[in-house]
């Protein structure tokens, strides 16, 4: 290392300045997503009293909440890309144009998809699980979540934006605000506080579909403050603009439905080997989203910086902070994932009562926790692909491994030949290894570099 370097300050071979970029922006992105995960784990908690088909109901409603609702998720990163784009180029006062085509497209999508889906609940959730006790708690459950639809699509577009003009930390703030509000809603309307009936697994989606209006209302209060120079709610985006965000947008909540569909029918089919089994799955998932959101977080900051950078028309500059994001990822995510993968009992005890439940579960957890700074690798540059606009190329690889490698290894090793929970686990830990190796080339192969957005 030259005396230059050395006075930059590299670590892990990232220079002092660029590490600062990364954790000012991913840092806030990180915190937000990791007050989700506290979120869950606490829904997970105070559910998991009420046993395990309310734990199931909650798991499987969650995961059809997210199919449901996956199309409009993608919204985000089409602004995302938009509108880091157009900082690069020095368009500051056009940046939040995206995030108004998101906006509106979110309400004109979500508002009567929600409606027709509330209604018909009772006729399909019950092909998720043919147990009438956990089918009994999920249905409502999902209704009340189904009602914030409108509100999730366009939190995903503000959350796009915010990352994309390095305000992440108001991201952050309103995403805890609502997480802080959604916990003291679970206790009012769980257990029957303050007065409240108590509603059981239907009270932690009241409280979540209230928690997510809320985190709308506030994002809008911000955007008043923080983006009206850049054209917030001040213009809708012309025709080529739209078509872009569209043509971004779809095959990222392309993505993003077939990814949630595919957790549905993982679970569905873990379902079919037993309600323990389920259970269990639904709390090592929760429990591993605690290694993978800041992973998640860091491919957010190396998506807004990759663009930013192909914006001032430096395509090396944006493959180096794919590079420089993805190594900082790995340290941080292995050093949460090790107390996981060497104490899984004394954690899962927490959110597991049952002997026999807690033993299925905690082999697959040590596993999966020991493969998460491999997985990592694929999580961070997947959105950095995103972020750049290869969204096509993305959804197609991670849809195709899933469905065609995983969920067919999946229904092999679990309802067919019943090899338990370990090999289902293990299939999964491979598939998600495999999807990290092809995202490592395709960033290393940099057809991206070419990719144009107006």
């Amino acid at each position: 290392m030259d005396e230059t370097a050395h006075a930059e300050g590299y670590r892990l071979g990232v220079p002092l300045r660029r590490r600062r970029r990364i954790f000012g922006l991913a840092l806030p992105i990180i915190g937000g997503m990791l007050s989700q995960n506290v979120l869950n784990l606490v829904d997970t908690a105070m559910v998991g009293t009420l046993g395990d088909a309310a734990l199931a109901g909650v798991g499987l409603g969650g995961f059809a909440n997210f199919l449901l609702s996956a199309f409009i998720l993608g919204l985000s990163a089409g602004v995302q890309a938009m509108a880091a784009r157009r900082v690069g180029e020095r368009r500051r006062t056009e940046t939040a144009i995206p995030l108004n085509g998101g906006l509106l497209m979110a309400v004109a999508i979500a508002v009567p998809w929600s409606v027709f889906l509330i209604v018909l609940a009772p006729e399909y959730f019950p092909l998720l699980t043919e147990d009438a006790a956990v089918v009994e708690q999920g249905v409502p459950y999902l209704r009340a979540r189904l009602f914030a639809m409108f509100a999730m699509g366009m939190n995903f577009s503000f959350r796009g934006y915010w990352n994309a003009v390095d305000k992440s930390v108001l991201y952050m703030r309103t995403l805890i605000s609502m997480h802080v509000l959604n916990i003291f809603l679970n206790w009012v309307f769980i257990f029957g506080n303050l007065g409240a009936p108590a509603l059981g697994a239907t009270g932690a989606g009241v409280a979540s579909a209230i928690s997510t209006v809320f985190g709308t209302a506030s994002y809008f209060m911000l955007g008043r403050t923080y983006a009206r120079d850049a054209g917030f709610l001040h213009g809708l985006p012309n025709r080529e603009t739209l078509a872009t965000i569209i043509r971004l947008s779809a095959p990222a909540g392309l993505q993003q439905f077939f990814f949630a569909a595919g957790m549905t029918v993982f679970l569905a089919l873990v379902a079919r080997m037993g309600t323990p089994e389920l259970a269990a799955t639904k709390v090592i998932i929760d429990l591993i989203l605690v290694g993978i959101l800041p992973g998640i977080g860091f491919g957010l900051a190396a998506a807004s910086l990759a663009a930013q950078a192909l914006g001032r028309g430096k395509p090396e500059d944006a493959m180096r902070w794919g590079w420089d994001v993805t190594k900082i990822a790995m340290l941080v995510v292995g050093a949460i994932s090790v107390p996981v993968a060497m104490f899984p009992q004394l954690i899962l005890s927490v959110f597991i009562h049952d002997a026999a439940t807690l033993a299925i579960a905690e082999t697959p957890l040590r596993i999966f926790a020991a493969s998460l700074v491999f997985d990592c690798v694929g999580v961070v540059l997947m959105n950095a692909l995103m972020g750049v606009g290869d969204t096509k190329r993305v959804m197609m690889i991670s849809t195709g491994y899933q469905w065609l490698l995983f969920l067919p290894a999946v229904y092999l090793i679990g309802p067919v030949l019943q090899f338990g929970l370990v090999l289902v686990f293990l299939a999964q830990v491979m598939y998600r290894i495999l999807q990290s190796i092809t995202f490592t080339l395709m960033w290393k192969r940099g057809g991206w570099q070419t990719i144009e957005l107006h």
